[in-house]
């Protein structure tokens, strides 16, 4: 057996997103306090970016019409000017954040590009994620960059057929059980978990515990030498 190929997903496995997101949703219901519960605006927001995803997909963009959408709902169509202002103002907001790689990705992703071909592979807006990658200054490590609107078996074996040795020999880490690890699985690859303290409804899954070819690690800076295992 042998591993000659790393897929990274990018958002809350290399550096912060979620806890952007969940900083701009707290806004958004201070701003709706007087036209909703918390607890209201929490549930409207979460259906309407259910219902938006296949029209707007991830991302920054795509939430902020959602939340714009929200309140529209939660005002009866008549929300005041000075809330889509604000709404529209925290999502450049959120797209102008610094990146902020995680604790040990760039030792980790040092380590493994001396041995593996390493492979982005993410979720959202294309030019928002281009900008990211480019900031974080890890772009150099990566033998390559697949922005995807979606992530299922067919684009892990597409991705690691084009770019490495096919998905058996192939590794994909992230923190999303649902789109990062089980897609992943299926495809034939192996799967890495490394879990952020704060995951997205929508990405929650069951994690596959007795799978041969997963596993769950602490932190990043476990990965090489789990990968470096699998030889």
């Amino acid at each position: 057996m042998r591993i000659t190929t790393v897929g990274l997903d990018a958002d809350d496995t290399l550096w912060h997103n979620e806890t952007i997101f969940r900083l701009t949703q707290d806004r958004l219901r201070e701003m709706l306090a007087d036209f909703a519960d918390h607890e209201v605006t929490t549930a409207k927001l979460a259906e309407i970016e259910k219902r938006n995803l296949r029209l707007y997909g991830y991302g920054v963009k795509g939430f902020t019409l959602s939340a714009i959408e929200t309140v529209m709902e939660l005002t009866g169509g008549d929300p005041p000017g000075r809330l889509i202002a604000e709404i529209l103002a925290t999502g450049r907001d959120m797209l102008a954040h610094p990146v902020e790689p995680l604790s040990g990705v760039d030792e980790a992703l040092h380590d493994l590009a001396d041995g593996y071909r390493l492979v982005l592979i993410t979720k959202g807006d294309l030019l928002h994620q281009e900008q990211k990658l480019a900031a974080s200054g890890l772009g150099d490590l990566f033998a390559a960059v697949e922005i995807v609107s979606e992530k299922d078996a067919q684009t892990y074996v597409r991705v690691f057929d084009r770019y490495g040795t096919g998905a058996p020999e192939a590794v994909m880490v992230g923190n999303s059980m649902r789109s990062d690890i089980l897609p992943a699985l299926d495809a034939g690859a192996w799967g890495a978990h490394i879990p952020y303290p704060i995951t997205w409804a929508h990405e929650v899954a069951e994690a596959p515990a007795e799978h041969p070819r997963f596993t769950e690690l602490a932190s990043i800076a476990e990965l090489p030498a789990w990968v470096r295992s699998l030889a």
